[in-house]
């Protein structure tokens, strides 16, 4: 039986870096978010002429997801039921008691989520040496990557990823670039929703984590 895996674009993850199966790269970004609806209406003009001008300043295309999860508030959950059980007044017990199932009840309905901001950024062998990523798809078999192929390549990446950072920090956003652990704990999170949404995420093998 196939795996999830073999369904998957991902060859492997290291240095902070995606490597696909085509042996292009991908490097991923978390972007802080702003409140958009309590700016003064010259505040969102600005915003959105800034955000205008970092995409028409692009000359390579970058993925933005947004990924909604229900907020994980498990640990204060258990802290108010050991609170609760610790009230030695009846009343107070009570009152602790409906407002814990309040909480449960509020997050569980879907109502309160938590939502992250990422932005992908691709490169890919043939632009490092001068080429296309539309040559790299007519182009027949996967082009061999080798240690200084993918050096060269990731620098550039970085480059990229540097830019289209300052591009958001003048949209008044930060954008830090995940770890090897953070991009695995970002892709096992995708598939497996239900255990990231209370907290649980595998363990990292040292060995991985480079």
């Amino acid at each position: 039986m196939a795996s999830t895996q073999d369904f998957l674009e991902i060859d492997q993850i290291r240095e902070g870096v995606i490597i696909l199966k085509n042996k292009a790269l991908r490097g991923v970004m978390m972007v802080s978010s702003i409140n958009f609806a309590l700016k003064s209406d010259e505040e969102q003009q600005a915003i959105i002429a800034q955000f205008q001008d970092f995409l028409n300043s692009l000359d390579f295309s970058v993925q933005i997801i947004i990924q909604s999860r229900k907020l994980n508030i498990t640990g204060y959950l258990d802290k108010l039921k050991e609170l609760e059980n610790k009230q030695p007044n009846d009343l107070l017990r009570v009152q602790v008691q409906g407002y814990r199932q309040f909480i449960g009840e509020l997050v569980s309905a879907g109502t309160i989520m938590a939502k992250t901001f990422f932005v992908a950024i691709p490169f890919t062998i043939l632009e490092a040496e001068g080429g296309s990523a539309t040559q790299l798809i007519k182009s027949k078999g996967t082009p061999t990557l080798t240690e200084e192929r993918f050096q060269m390549i990731k620098q550039q990446l970085w480059q990229r990823m540097e830019f289209v950072a300052l591009g958001l920090r003048r949209c008044g956003l930060q954008a830090m670039p995940l770890t090897t652990p953070e991009l695995i704990e970002l892709f096992w999170s995708l598939h497996h929703p239900k255990q990231a949404e209370v907290g649980y995420y595998p363990e990292v093998p040292p060995e991985l984590s480079k």
